[in-house]
């Protein structure tokens, strides 16, 4: 008996010690902050030791209505006690509701969605879509482009680093951005898309001129290649209207949108002008428009529409722009309403982390001095002047 016991208290110790060694480990690519966030409210983040963070970046843009908006919240729950998910061969009336919200909010009441679950996915589809429609292959993207990091998507996001050659056979060409003779000489009849950002994001918040948009609208009409407009990051109200691109007053065949979509709940979405003529089986997906995901989304909807968020995006990027005109070293600000770029010299290289060590504020940035801000629409002005007090600080140590 003392023998088996003996021998049975080793074999569960080789056991633990087995786990130890083969213990399943995260696939190392992400560089890391040292923080964890593990409660959130409004434009607020608290980490594990109950340290308070003011979050201006909101995830890459996800945070759109603030984090853990009772409404939203509310939504997800009820609709938990329902039904979370089917596939996509049911009918789902969420996916009607959230079609016919988008629509009326988003000025484009006669466009059809489908709906996916992330950015990259919509745009995968968007210029699936594009092919499909014009029977044609060659897709014109733009320098300093980010469109996602599946096949496609990739294929047509300006960084070669992230670009396997398996993604690289796709046939695509690189236009300067905002370029008008290199987008005349290089738009064709062999053209399937041209896919360009809202605003781009990764990019360093370059927005494109709307002399430049109109160009791109009107040069694809003419050779019958698609207009996509990626505004996944750009989109859902951010910059003072619901779509980037609306500034210009074009109207693009396609729109892809997610990010601020779901308020962290995944969802994307495809728009799709009244005149591309679906069949079954031409895009597909297993998430997408799932009952939580529709759920989630119409929530955001009724939010941004009940609280006119899109009007407080205007009114504090404005205030944002004109106050950072005001320090010296900001050498360029870009953007439009929330959604923010200002460049630094390399002497100010560390202000983002110093505004994030130091004072406890979540900001993005873009290669190689340039600091994003992407806040909640539903931030507060008090909370935007906590931005501005914690730059000043910082140059005025440095001056």
């Amino acid at each position: 008996m003392l023998a088996s016991s003996i021998q049975n208290q080793a074999s569960k110790k080789f056991d633990y010690n087995l786990k130890i060694f083969y213990q399943v480990k995260l696939f190392d690519v992400y560089p890391l902050f040292p923080i964890e966030p593990v409660k959130a409210q409004g434009s607020w983040l608290w980490d594990k030791e109950g340290n308070k963070y003011l979050d201006l970046y909101g995830g890459h843009a996800v945070i759109s209505i603030g984090h853990s908006h009772p409404h939203y919240v509310e939504t997800i729950k009820n609709q938990l006690d329902k039904i979370s998910f089917y596939s996509n061969s049911v009918q789902n009336s969420l996916q009607e509701e959230l079609a016919e919200k988008l629509g009326r909010i988003s000025g484009y009441p006669d466009y059809q969605l489908f709906l996916c679950s992330s950015g990259a996915e919509a745009n995968e589809n968007a210029l699936k879509l594009a092919s499909f429609v014009t029977g044609r292959k060659k897709v014109i993207a733009f320098k300093k482009s980010f469109h996602g990091r599946t096949s496609g998507a990739v294929a047509a996001t300006d960084n070669p680093k992230i670009v396997s050659p398996y993604n690289a056979s796709h046939e695509i060409e690189f236009v300067p951005f905002n370029d008008q003779a290199a987008f005349n000489q290089a738009i064709n009849k062999d053209v399937a898309a041209v896919i360009i950002e809202g605003i781009q994001g990764v990019g360093g918040i370059q927005v494109p001129n709307d002399s430049f948009l109109q160009l791109l609208s009107k040069k694809c009409k003419e050779v019958g290649a698609l207009l996509i407009l990626d505004e996944v990051q750009s989109g859902y109200g951010r910059t003072g209207k619901f779509f980037a691109h609306q500034f210009s007053g074009i109207k693009p065949d396609v729109i892809t949108t997610a990010k601020g979509m779901g308020n962290g709940f995944p969802i994307g979405g495809v728009l799709i002008h009244p005149d591309i003529k679906p069949w079954h089986g031409m895009l597909g997906t297993t998430f997408g428009g799932s009952h939580l995901a529709c759920a989630a989304a119409i929530a955001v909807l009724e939010v941004i529409e009940k609280e006119n968020l899109i009007k407080n995006s205007e009114t504090l990027g404005n205030y944002w722009t004109e106050s950072l005109k005001k320090f010296s070293p900001i050498t360029q600000i870009r953007g439009r309403g929330l959604m923010i770029g200002f460049d630094l010299p390399d002497t100010f290289s560390g202000l983002r982390k110093d505004l994030l060590f130091k004072h406890h504020i979540f900001t993005g940035e873009a290669k190689p001095n340039t600091i994003r801000l992407l806040p909640s629409m539903a931030m507060k002005k008090e909370e935007a002047d906590m931005l501005l007090h914690a730059i000043s600080q910082e140059i005025n140590q440095l001056v």
